[in-house]
């Protein structure tokens, strides 16, 4: 099984738009070379279909409709939110480890995962709340590289953060963070959490933490948002491009899970 689940992040990102839109685009491409003058104007057309929806999936307009529409929406989270739903303890999910950082000499955090992390830090200090981290080492992560739960711990300790109070450093997706994460803290008499992590990522994880048998208080960051006009937003963006896929690879796991 474990063979299999390593496959993940390529099948992952097979289908994910920027390289489906390439190889889509490349196989009408060679289709439209092989056909004669006559023949080559449907791979042609088709090619022209393909680079439009590469267009659209580029742009933050596009990126925000597909959130709004293909994603159960969560709400911010307020510090009375914290204190009226008796929350125990904040939980801050794992975004990804850049293994060799060159300005620390060390690993970090990527941006998304101290992102997290950071808004993590923000809850617990007006909540008084202690904080969990759960994260280990993903199925795309090389041998030997830290946990991320590590990384994090190391992070607070550069920023002079309070530390962990707990890590969980064991978990390769979502669902191991979710079941590895929950039997740590019941030990420990923590049932009901403040959950953070990007909010089009939200959905998914909740499903995963509550299956685990953990009351879940969504604290979503990382809104799939914009302050361009609404011109600029239809125009082709790296930013763009990943927010549609980040968007299309939830949706795509809460259909199978």
């Amino acid at each position: 099984m474990d063979s299999l689940l390593t496959l993940k992040p390529i099948l992952t990102t097979l289908v994910l738009p920027a390289t489906s839109g390439l190889l889509a685009l490349f196989a009408v491409l060679v289709w439209g070379w092989r056909c004669n003058a006559r023949a080559s104007r449907v791979p042609v057309a088709l090619a022209g279909v393909v680079t439009l929806g590469m267009w659209l999936l580029s742009c933050q307009a596009v990126a925000i409709w597909l959130s709004v529409h293909l994603l159960p929406q969560v709400s911010p989270i307020s510090t009375e939110d914290l204190k009226h739903q008796h929350v125990q303890a904040i939980v801050v999910l794992g975004g990804g480890v850049e293994n060799e950082a060159a300005e620390y000499n060390s690993p970090t955090l990527t941006p998304d995962a101290m992102s997290r992390l950071l808004y993590g830090v923000y809850l617990s200090g007006i909540s008084h709340l202690p904080i969990a981290y759960t994260g280990g080492v993903g199925w795309a992560g090389p041998s030997g590289q830290a946990t991320e739960a590590e990384v994090a711990a190391m992070s607070l300790a550069r920023l002079g953060a309070p530390a962990l109070r707990w890590q969980e450093s064991q978990s390769r997706d979502t669902r191991e963070n979710a079941w590895l994460t929950a039997a740590m803290l019941k030990k420990d008499g923590v049932s009901r959490i403040a959950l953070v992590t990007h909010a089009w990522h939200m959905p998914r994880s909740v499903h995963q933490f509550e299956a685990a048998g953990l009351d879940v208080i969504p604290a979503p960051m990382g809104f799939i948002r914009s302050d361009l006009n609404s011109l600029l937003q239809w125009l082709p963006s790296g930013k763009g491009l990943r927010d549609s896929g980040w968007v299309i690879r939830e949706w795509l796991g809460l259909l199978l899970t």
